[in-house]
């Protein structure tokens, strides 16, 4: 078991090191190939509009072939990816890539979750996703810091290396022994989509994945336009980022015990409240400020979802390959939402209206919670 938390630990340390490597990158890209920031914010929601094309397929191959054969399946795209960023000299080149890796990421996030949540004892699940978001989180970190030194070193050494990693880590997926692959149902998927629990966690990824995406193309723009370069916003990330993977095994022992929704109420009111700072106009140091406060609120948010969708399948007899597949889908949608609207809404109208709608998504989540405070999905207890 501790073989395989590690490896899927350190799958999506990888991956979403690749998706947050371009935050330090962007402000450059945008500059040397003349991008808007309805185009940025393009080039942000590729990588989870690959996601959203590999998430199904991906959700199949876990549960028809085993989640071993998936999770390989998404290194090999990663390492093809990771070798197209690295030498790419033109937006479309790097649109392309930045799908590829997405699409690797749809196999690679379904293989891994569904093989950990086979072998996971149900009353450790919450830990045990908290382990792994807190790893994810750290690539998250980690992102920016490969951004920011491929900024100063030269995207093909550094991104070329990440391909040989993801070759790598492909002898280490085969040399750890596999669950027996699942069989999906189709009547278990209409179960699926009736069952609050499963349909909540979804919702509540969506959300999650929508609002990181605002920030993550509105906030490294505007320091961009107020003089910073990519280390000093790789920074910003990277505090975030670290309080973030410190908080998340806390918050999944916290979703074992107390359920997945007792951390989302305060998540959701911590970023109603950053959002509304970031609407203000504040000065480069509060409003750096600001987004950490609002990465920190919405990445709280992915865990307790996580729990919800491994329970609700459980619930419905889904094969978890499928689960988390979906898993993708709702993520990818709201990753795509969210950079590419708010990228829209800022050149048409300016970053207070993203940030505005931000702030009224998080209080209809949060009123939807409320009224739905004494039915069974407010009390869920993962192991329960």
């Amino acid at each position: 078991m501790r073989r395989l938390v590690t490896l899927v630990s350190v799958l999506v340390f990888v991956d979403t090191t690749l998706f947050a490597a371009l935050t330090p990158l962007l402000g450059r890209f945008a500059h040397e190939l003349h991008l808007s920031t309805a185009t940025a914010g393009v080039l942000v929601a590729a990588y989870a509009a690959g996601a959203l094309l590999g998430s199904l397929p991906g959700g199949v191959t876990a549960a028809r072939l085993g989640p071993r054969r998936a999770v390989l399946a998404g290194l090999a795209l990663m390492g093809v990816a990771s070798l197209g960023f690295a030498w790419s000299e033109s937006f479309g080149q790097l649109l392309a890539a930045r799908l590829v890796q997405g699409a690797g990421s749809g196999f690679t996030w379904a293989g891994s979750f569904a093989w950990l949540m086979a072998a996971a004892p149900r009353e450790r699940r919450g830990a045990l996703i908290g382990t792994a978001m807190g790893a994810a989180v750290v690539g998250a970190l980690a992102g920016p810091i490969v951004g920011s030194a491929a900024a100063l070193l030269g995207r093909g050494g550094v991104f070329t290396a990440v391909a040989a990693l993801s070759a790598l880590l492909g002898v280490v997926t085969v040399s750890i022994p596999s669950r027996a692959p699942e069989s999906p149902s189709a009547g278990a998927m209409r179960r699926a989509v009736r069952n609050d629990v499963f349909i909540g966690g979804l919702g509540l990824l969506a959300l999650a994945s929508l609002l990181s995406g605002v920030v993550a193309v509105l906030a490294p723009l505007e320091l961009t336009h107020h003089g910073w370069g990519p280390a000093a916003i790789g920074a910003v990330w990277l505090i975030a980022a670290a309080i973030e993977a410190a908080q998340s095994p806390l918050i999944g022992r916290l979703s074992d015990r107390h359920g997945p929704l007792a951390p989302v109420r305060y998540a959701l009111m911590a970023g109603a409240a950053a959002s509304l700072a970031l609407i203000v106009g504040l000065a480069p140091l509060p409003y750096t400020l600001a987004i950490v406060a609002a990465s920190i609120a919405f990445g709280i948010l992915f865990t307790p979802a996580f729990a919800l969708i491994a329970d609700g399948a459980d619930r419905v007899g889904l094969a978890q390959g499928m689960a988390f597949g979906m898993m993708n889908v709702a993520w990818a949608l709201g990753a795509i939402a969210g950079p590419a609207g708010a990228g829209v809404l800022a050149d048409a109208t300016g970053e207070g209206v993203p940030f505005a709608l931000a702030l009224l998504g998080c209080l209809a989540c949060f009123g939807v919670i409320a009224r739905r405070s004494r039915a069974p999905l407010a009390r869920t207890q993962m192991g329960g």
